[in-house]
């Protein structure tokens, strides 16, 4: 079975990235596992990625980018480059998941698509999911709306997974530097 881990990279657990992040997993029909960076440390995430099919990067915006906590996990976590032994994103399908206040840093979702992508050598799914406020019944729970739009999602990762697992010129390209 398919599986896909969820990273949640907001300063606590729980709150409005998570309910996103979960409700993208929910949409995949895969074997799933939410880990809060808050609650989680770096090690045990980079080897949760090694054995994940996919993985969801999910992370509240501040200051118009992802996290402190998320740069700093993908800052420690290896490439496969200049003497590194281990590339645990390389070739796997990602998603990105970003929140907000309002609606002015989905622009955000840009960002982190791009260090994924060019850095890791990850499949991102396209447009990415950002939720805004307005988005939530109440800070763990999506509206009717933006629940169907993150399983929407979740099943697009779930078909990126799929071609990406049966492609090996899509699991073995390499990053761009």
């Amino acid at each position: 079975m398919t599986s896909i881990i969820g990273v949640v990279a907001g300063p606590e657990p729980g709150g409005r990235t998570a309910a996103a992040v979960a409700g993208l997993l929910a949409g995949t029909g895969a074997s799933t596992d939410l880990i809060e960076l808050s609650q989680t440390p770096f090690e045990k995430v980079t080897a949760a990625f090694a054995d994940a099919d996919a993985v969801v990067f999910g992370s509240p915006v501040y200051r118009a980018g992802h996290t402190a906590s998320l740069k700093a996990l993908l800052e420690a976590t290896e490439r496969g480059k200049w003497g590194e032994k281990t590339a645990p994103l390389q070739g796997k399908a990602a998603a990105v998941v970003l929140t907000g206040a309002s609606g002015h840093h989905f622009l955000a979702v840009d960002g982190l698509r791009s260090v994924l992508a060019g850095f890791f050598a990850v499949q991102v799914l396209s447009p990415g999911l950002y939720l805004d406020h307005s988005g939530y019944v109440d800070r763990n729970t999506l509206t009717p709306e933006s629940a169907e739009l993150a399983a929407a999602h979740g099943r697009a990762l779930a078909d990126l997974t799929t071609a990406v697992r049966s492609s090996e010129a899509l699991r073995t390209i390499t990053p761009v530097v």
